[in-house]
C-alpha cells in the first residue's frame, strides 16, 4: 500500500503533501501539478492582487487546488477572498493574523480551512475557531514565520495540543526523510515550500531558481531587510527567513538606517527586481536549501518525498529488536 494519512482523506488525496501558497511563486500550474502528482497544491494568494490571482486561478485549469493568504492583509482586500470562494477551493490556508472574521465564511462556503500556527497559544486558538488543519511552522521555514520555535520540538506539542485536529509540519522540509520524520512526531502530513520554488512549474525567476540551487542552508538568515526595502507593515514579531545578499548584508537589523535611506535604496530594489537581479533582491528560502539540488518537475517531487518517506518507513522496524 502507498503511504497514507488521515491527511489523505481529509483532501481526497493520494499522498500528505501539501504545497506552500508561497506569493508570487505558487501559482496556478504549480499548484495544478502538485495536485495531479496526489498532493494539494496551494496557490499563494500574498498581499492581494486581484489580476494575478484572477490569471492564475485560470491557471489551475479544473484542477482541485486550494488558494492562501497573509491574514493580516485581508482587511485590505477583503473582496478576493469572496472571488476565491466563489471558484470552491479545496481549502483556504490562512496565515499570520486573526482568522476569526473570516472563518464562517470559508467553512459556510464547503471549503476546509488550514491555519498556520507557529506557538501552542495560537495552535489552541485555531483549534478553537474550528480549523480542519493546522500547520506547525517551525523557524527553519523560507518566507515569513516566527522566530522562537523549531519545527521539530514544536510540532509533537501542537498535536498533542489540538488533538484530534490534524496537523501537518512545515519549515524546511525538502525531502522524504523529514516527510517520514514528521509522521513519526504525529504530523499528518507536510507544508513544502522551497523545494517547489526550484521546480519547472513555479513562477520563480530563472535566477532564483539558480540560487536556490546553489546555496545552503548556512546561507539564510532571518531578517526585515526585505520587508523594510519594500514597505511592507509587517508585525514585529516576524521576519522573513531569506538567502543572505549583498542587500541584507548592509542592512540586516539596521532597520531605522535602512528606513531613512529608502529613497535612494527603494528604486535601486525595484531595478532589481526587474532585473532579475538576486544579489539584491530577495529570494526566500528555508534552511531546507542543502537538500535541494536540482529543478525538477513538480510532479516527481512530490513522487520523491513521498517514495522517500515510504521506503524508510518499511524500514523502520528492523530498528527495534525482537520481543525477549
Amino acid at each position: 500500500m502507498p503511504l497514507t494519512t488521515p491527511l489523505c482523506s481529509l483532501f481526497g488525496i493520494r499522498h500528505p503533501i501539501l504545497l506552500a501558497p508561497m506569493g508570487g511563486v505558487s501559482g496556478g500550474a504549480l499548484a495544478a501539478a502538485v495536485t495531479r502528482a496526489g498532493g494539494l497544491g496551494l496557490i499563494g494568494g500574498g498581499y492581494g492582487d486581484r489580476a494575478w490571482l484572477e490569471r492564475e486561478l485560470a491557471a489551475a485549469g479544473n484542477e482541485r487546488v486550494g488558494v492562501g493568504f497573509i491574514t493580516w492583509s485581508l482587511a485590505r482586500t477583503p473582496l478576493l477572498l469572496d472571488l476565491v470562494l466563489e471558484r470552491a477551493p479545496a481549502a483556504v490556508f490562512l496565515s499570520f493574523g486573526d482568522a476569526r472574521p473570516y472563518v464562517d465564511k470559508v467553512k459556510g462556503k464547503g471549503s476546509k480551512l488550514i491555519l498556520q500556527v507557529q506557538t501552542l497559544g495560537q495552535a489552541a486558538e485555531a483549534r478553537s475557531c474550528g480549523a480542519d488543519l493546522i500547520v506547525a511552522q517551525g523557524t527553519e521555514a523560507g518566507g515569513h514565520g516566527a522566530i522562537h520555535r523549531a519545527l521539530f520540538p514544536l510540532v509533537p506539542a501542537v498535536v498533542d495540543t489540538v488533538a484530534p485536529t490534524l496537523v501537518a509540519a512545515a519549515g524546511g522540509i525538502a525531502d522524504g526523510r523529514q516527510l517520514a520524520a514528521a509522521l513519526l512526531l504525529g504530523a499528518a502530513g507536510v507544508v513544502v515550500g522551497t523545494r517547489f520554488f526550484a521546480s519547472r512549474e513555479s513562477l520563480g525567476h530563472a535566477n532564483a531558481k539558480a540560487r536556490i540551487v546553489a546555496k545552503g542552508g548556512d546561507d539564510t538568515l532571518r531578517t526585515r531587510t526585505f520587508d523594510v526595502v519594500r514597505e511592507l507593515p509587517w508585525p514585529k514579531q516576524y521576519t522573513g527567513r531569506a538567502i543572505a545578499n549583498s542587500l541584507s548584508e548592509r542592512w540586516h537589523d539596521r532597520d531605522e538606517a535602512f528606513t531613512a535611506a529608502l529613497a535612494a535604496e527603494a528604486p535601486r530594489y525595484r531595478a532589481a527586481v526587474t532585473a532579475g537581479d538576486f544579489d539584491t533582491a530577495v529570494i526566500f528560502a528555508g534552511e531546507g536549501l542543502d537538500l535541494v539540488r536540482d529543478i525538477p518537475a513538480a510532479g516527481e517531487i512530490v513522487e520523491r518525498l513521498a517514495g522517500e518517506a515510504e521506503t524508510l518507513l518499511r524500514r523502520a522496524p528492523r530498528l527495534v529488536g525482537p520481543h525477549s
